[in-house]
Order: C-alpha cells, then sequence, then structure tokens
C-alpha cells in the first residue's frame, strides 16, 4: 500500500501479517532485550522491511542501528523512514543523491483519542475539520501528516519540530465511505536551517492514502 504514494525512485517494503519465526539483526538485538512484545514486533518487523528495501536499492542488508531521539541510522548514501501501528510496519528509502530525506507514517482509520487533536493542531487545522463533511477520520489523517513531516525534518535539522510548528493543507484526489488519498502540504513554521548544505527548509510536499483500516502519509523531500 505504502507504495502507491511515493516516487517509482524509492524503495518500500512492509507487514500487514507479522511472520511468527522473524528474529532481529544480530546487531540490533541490544536494543530491544527489555522491551515488550509489542515493541519487539514492531521494532523487528520495521527494520526487516527496511532491509528489504535496501536490496531494492541494491545494497547489501545491514543492521540499522537508533541514533538521536531513536532516529534509524542508515547506511551511508541512504535516507529512509520507517513506521509501525497495529496491524501494520513498513519503510521507505532511497539514494541520498536523489532526495534529501524521506518521512513516511502508518496510522489506524480511526478517531483520534479525546483530547489528543487540540495538542496536535493549529487553529486553522481545527476550523478545516469542522467544516470538513468528509466521512473520513481526517483528525487522524492529519495526525499523520504531522508525524511523517517530523521524520522528514528532523534527519536535515537534528531538531524538535513540535505539532504546532506547521500547517498542513490537503488536497483530495477521490474519496467513497472507506477510502480516499490526495496530497498535502506541510509549511513550516520555524527557521529551516539544515546540516546537509541544501537549501533552508520551508515546507513539505507529500501524499496520502486511507485504505480499509490504515491511514498512510508519505513526504519524498528531494
Amino acid at each position: 500500500m505504502i507504495e502507491t504514494i511515493l516516487p517509482a525512485d524509492v524503495a518500500s517494503a512492509e507487514l500487514l501479517d507479522y511472520p511468527e519465526d522473524l528474529k532481529p539483526h544480530p546487531a540490533e538485538a541490544h536494543f530491544i532485550a527489555k522491551s515488550v512484545d509489542k515493541r519487539r514486533r514492531d521494532f523487528i518487523g520495521a527494520r526487516h522491511c527496511a532491509r528489504l528495501a535496501l536490496a531494492e536499492l541494491g545494497e547489501p542488508a545491514v543492521a540499522i542501528g537508533k541514533g538521536e531521539r531513536g532516529a534509524p541510522v542508515w547506511p551511508r548514501g541512504i535516507v529512509g523512514s520507517l513506521t509501525h501501528c497495529d496491524g501494520f510496519r513498513g519503510a521507505a528509502l532511497a539514494h541520498k543523491l536523489r532526495y534529501r530525506s524521506i518521512g513516511i507514517d502508518a496510522e489506524p482509520h480511526d478517531i483520534l483519542p479525546e483530547g489528543v487533536l487540540d495538542s496536535v493542531s493549529l487553529p486553522a487545522e481545527r476550523e478545516w475539520l469542522r467544516t470538513s463533511d468528509s466521512p473520513l477520520h481526517l483528525d487522524r489523517l492529519l495526525f499523520c501528516a504531522k508525524e511523517a513531516t517530523y521524520k522528514a525534518w528532523f534527519p536535515l535539522t537534528t531538531r524538535w519540530l513540535g505539532f504546532e510548528d506547521a500547517h498542513i493543507t490537503f488536497t483530495v484526489d477521490e474519496a467513497t465511505d472507506t477510502t480516499g488519498s490526495g496530497t498535502f502540504r506541510s509549511q513550516l513554521l520555524v527557521p529551516g536551517q539544515t546540516g546537509d548544505g541544501g537549501l533552508p527548509l520551508t515546507s513539505f510536499d507529500g501524499r496520502w492514502r486511507i485504505t480499509g483500516s490504515f491511514i498512510l502519509t508519505a513526504i519524498a523531500h528531494s
């Protein structure tokens, strides 16, 4: 599913059903030695997807470490992003010569828990939600896009980006009672100086898709 909202030159893989015999890479096992079962399965599953994507890019299936704020540490010359939620683990990777950063997120297609929306949205975003007559859970879509935005932002800046630091707007390709897709723009509201020598960040453009039980968002920033 995630590949449908990513450019063709971004490699991706996903797991919907978790293989019971899936084991952690030996060099990653210490990261989850004391983790509960769900955390272990999410960690192992997402990194398994990352190695499948690495193979698609013609790269070796190496261990993927943990860096600052838990961000994955990719092999030299690779950018990427991991995501997981109940029933879904996924990864998207690309060559750094083509993209500056990747950000993906997956969320259940369900309403946000009570009280969460006010803490993750701007007044203009809440007004958009209030006036929408869509049957889709757009509050969760907004949260999902904010998460993808942060994942695209952090590798380039190594700085925190709060939910209030990006204003997200959406366009819709199509929508029915159970599915929809479109684009989104994350307009950054804080200075976007980066450490890679590239232009400062001002916005990200991404795509979204809602299908069945899942909401997916993806940014491939070049």
